[in-house]
């Protein structure tokens, strides 16, 4: 007997399916206020979540909460546009269902986003970061229970969720066009709440540049089923405890919206050029 998971999968692959003959070679799970790229995708199919049965539904307000497949740049994609967040009360294999469904779909290669706080002293707000590694503190993993046997094995490998030679390609790309883009390890908490000041300098003590509370179960299901991973922070703040001032989601979205064309040119780049 399947599994929910799975039922969940298949009538999600069914319904997107029935909607577009497209298959999608690059998925993209766009993170706070970046959302908007899915917008400028060509000959749009939109699913909102909604749609399909007993799937998790985003509660974050400016979270669209829908799958936007179609052409952009020469590939044909399939977008998250507004992710699930493991603190709206879903568990990390809920949350990270739309990896598997992309699979199923077609999906080759992923571009994860997400705004964060910064760690890192030298990475100012507006930053854009490429994820070379992560660190998992949010109490959970999306491997939690009975292996999903058809997309890869019991106990993964995780050391190259993010491949040097994808970063290095979109390192050399991003210096042609004169783009400023800084590279980092992101550190997850669960959130919702934002980490104290004491977390921070721990987090900076561990290594991580930035931390947020998302992208890293998403990265490492896609090392689960076999998916190349480009990630990009957004870098919105200064994480707590740097500046004497409390921390806000409109600042958040608002910083996101400020470097919303450089976002969009680094998300072109990568799919012209480097998937």
């Amino acid at each position: 007997m399947k599994s929910t998971e799975q039922l969940i999968i298949d009538e999600a692959v069914r319904i997107i399916r029935q909607r577009t003959d497209l298959v999608p070679e690059v998925g993209m799970i766009l993170g706070s206020g970046l959302g908007d790229y899915a917008d400028r995708i060509e000959n749009p199919v939109k699913i909102p979540y909604q749609d399909i049965p007993n799937f998790p539904v985003s509660t974050v307000a400016g979270h669209t909460g829908q799958f936007v497949l179609g052409n952009r740049n020469g590939k044909t994609v399939i977008a998250m546009q507004g992710r699930i967040h493991y603190y709206e009360g879903y568990t990390q294999r809920q949350i990270t269902l739309p990896v598997r469904i992309m699979k199923r779909l077609g999906v080759q290669n992923m571009l994860l986003t997400n705004a964060c706080g910064g760690v890192n002293l030298s990475f100012a707000p507006g930053t854009l970061m490429m994820i070379s590694d992560h660190i998992n503190y949010s109490g959970s993993n999306p491997l939690l229970g009975p292996n999903f046997e058809i997309d890869g094995l019991r106990f993964p490998d995780v050391s190259r969720v993010y491949p040097k030679e994808l970063r290095d390609k979109l390192r050399q790309c991003a210096a042609r066009e004169g783009i400023a883009l800084q590279e980092g390890v992101y550190m997850m908490f669960s959130g919702p709440c934002y980490e104290t000041p004491a977390e921070v300098r721990m987090a900076r003590t561990l290594g991580a540049d930035a931390v947020g509370m998302s992208t890293v179960p998403e990265g490492i299901v896609c090392a689960h089923c076999g998916i190349p991973v480009l990630g990009i922070s957004c870098i919105t703040n200064y994480a707590a405890g740097i500046l004497d001032q409390p921390l806000s989601h409109q600042e958040v979205v608002e910083t996101a919206a400020r470097v919303k064309d450089t976002f969009v040119q680094v998300v072109d780049l990568i799919l012209k050029e480097v998937f």
